[in-house]
């Protein structure tokens, strides 16, 4: 039973639910429905399509979700991260809104969902690891820049060309300024300040609901529509149909990036959440390959009733969490309560201001801009910060897809780089002590002339034994009497047959300058290998220490002179 719950996990707490468990369920399962209405219509109508795609995207997922998936407090459903890069991808084959667009939009949900199981399902959930926080800030706060703008059309009352970049989106909005319709003005800027002010007084009120139910009733008693205000009009009746969506090979290859991205994207975010929510619940652990499976079998099932790509929203799960969610449950009424809504409320959304929506997708976006991130790389690693600039600065030049293309090189070259040029360290003995020390940091610490002790702080393979043989070189040039170097290989987990072979000719042109080549701390794992390849015979095994200190006593045993020199590196202290 235990390998069946791991796989659908909802068994394992579903037995145990109490009335306890419901209470907290229920009142957060109708807080996050509450707030899923607009969301979801505002998210599908910012990723191009008729607002009621966004209440199909809140149901069928968000069961699946609750079915399969670790966190009992994640808030599955529309985000507008996800709808941009749809509204993106899908923008590129087909003009938005069309039958095409809407039938590619469900198809990419599909493609998602599957590219997501199968990650899952071979447990390579820890690639997203090669997406780096900094990347990622940098690319959500420009991604949240380009949606929050792009919502200007529909605040500012008139068209304004579709562009994927923030210069193009503000240049023709100051062309069109005498167009501005200054009742949609008034009354999206209106719906902006209500959500932020219901949030301010209490964040489990849900804010964009208190919008939306004040614009229809300003739009239907004042006549707004009549005077150019846009609102959404007709939303059909009715649950999704089950449908398999169609797709040709051509149009397959058109969006595989687009779902890759979104598939990664997505999951990100999801675990992100998840984890930070998980953080205060000690009862459960949050599994980021389940994850993976339960997020691709959620968008697969969406698919089949007509449901865009989903994933965990910051915001949603944050409420939830807030209002009391104990389990998956809670999900499942969420669900329960659009249901409901398809089946019996859509006719009260006719007047619904186009206004409103913006204002919810302004608002929530907005928030994803991470100052605090910057300015927090700025003071502790410029190199992390020059990450996130720069991911930044490509997304909003470059696009969406374009931007998260760079974050991911960035990332990639940056894991590459400290691979190949790990930290090395120069040894000292700490006076009156047999510990050593890096002398950049412990500048008390002694180094004798005859002796130089290293410490490489990583694995040693194939990437980095140049950087080791040059410094190495670099370290023994500077002194003039040294007759051993000994390297500390505390850190050093692991050892390919590059670096063996490596090492082997670095004890040879050591012997071959007259002096020795000792090791300390070497582990087990690494000193089968060396043996195995004939390394430890031809450095030879009494070269093997547990410490350092107990290689310069065996050393001095030897017959050498022991000089003490103070360290010449006094002033270098900023080396990690």
């Amino acid at each position: 039973m235990t390998g069946i719950k791991r796989y659908i996990p909802i068994l394992g707490w579903l037995p145990h639910y109490n009335n306890r468990d419901l209470r907290g369920d229920f009142s957060a399962g109708l807080t996050v429905g509450v707030m899923l209405i607009p969301q979801g219509m505002a998210y599908a109508m910012l990723a191009g399509l008729p607002p009621i795609y966004g209440l199909y995207a809140s149901t069928v997922p968000l069961v699946f979700y609750a079915i399969f998936g670790t966190s009992r407090q994640l808030a599955v459903g529309p985000v507008a991260m996800v709808a941009l890069l749809i509204a993106t991808g899908v923008g590129h084959l087909t003009a938005q809104g069309t039958d095409e667009f809407i039938l590619l939009a469900i198809s990419l949900a599909l493609m998602v969902g599957a590219l997501q199981f199968l990650l899952g399902l071979f447990r390579l959930g820890f690639l997203v690891n090669f997406l780096s926080h900094p990347v990622i800030s940098g690319f959500t706060s420009a991604a949240a820049l380009i949606i929050g703008l792009s919502q200007l059309k529909h605040l500012l009352g008139f068209d304004i060309p579709r562009s994927n970049f923030v210069h193009e989106i503000v240049i023709n909005a100051f062309r069109g300024f005498d167009q501005i319709h200054l009742p949609t003005l008034l009354l999206g800027t209106g719906g902006i300040f209500i959500i932020l002010l219901t949030r301010r007084i209490n964040k489990s009120i849900p804010g964009p609901l208190v919008a939306v139910i004040l614009g229809i009733l300003l739009v239907s008693l004042l006549g707004l529509d009549e005077n150019g205000m846009k609102i959404v009009r007709e939303v059909p009746e009715g649950l999704p149909a089950f449908a398999i969506p169609a797709l040709d090979m051509i149009h397959l290859e058109s969006l595989l990036p687009i779902a890759l991205t979104i598939a990664l994207v997505g999951f990100m975010e999801s675990v992100a959440v998840a984890k930070a929510i998980q953080a205060k619940h000690k009862d459960y652990t949050v599994d980021p390959n389940q994850e993976l499976i339960a997020l691709g079998l959620a968008n697969i099932g969406g698919a089949f009733f007509s449901a865009f790509p989903t994933t965990g929203g910051f915001s949603r799960t944050a409420v939830n969490d807030q209002a009391g969610a104990r389990t998956g449950m809670a999900s499942i009424i969420s669900a329960l309560l659009i249901l409901l809504t398809l089946l019996f409320l859509t006719p009260l959304f006719y007047d619904l201001p186009k206004a409103i929506l913006a204002s919810v997708i302004m608002v929530a976006v907005f928030g994803l801009i991470d100052f605090k991130e910057a300015k927090y790389l700025w003071k502790t690693d410029r190199r992390d910060f020059l990450m996130l600039i720069v991911t930044f600065l490509a997304t909003l030049t470059l696009g969406i897809e374009q931007g998260i293309g760079v974050g991911v090189i960035l990332s990639l070259a940056m894991v590459i780089y400290r691979s190949a040029y790990p930290h090395m360290a120069i040894l000292g003995k700490m006076p009156g002590t047999p510990v050593y020390r890096n002398i950049n940091r412990f500048p008390q610490a002694e180094v004798r002339e005859d002796i130089l002790v290293i410490r490489f702080d990583a694995q040693l393979f194939f990437a980095n034994t140049g950087n080791l043989k040059d410094k190495l070189r670099e370290f023994v040039n500077s002194k003039e009497n040294l007759k051993l170097v000994i390297l500390n290989a505390d850190a050093i987990n692991s050892l390919d047959s590059s670096a063996a072979h490596v090492l082997g000719e670095i004890v040879n042109e050591l012997r071959s300058g007259g002096m020795d080549f000792y090791l300390s701390g070497v582990k087990g794992p690494v000193r089968d290998i060396m043996h195995r390849c004939g390394l430890m015979e031809h450095i030879g095994k009494d070269h093997f220490f547990l410490y350092v200190d107990e290689a310069v006593t065996h050393f001095d045993a030897l017959g050498n002179q022991q000089q003490v020199y103070p360290s010449t590196h006094a002033t270098q202290t900023n080396l990690a």
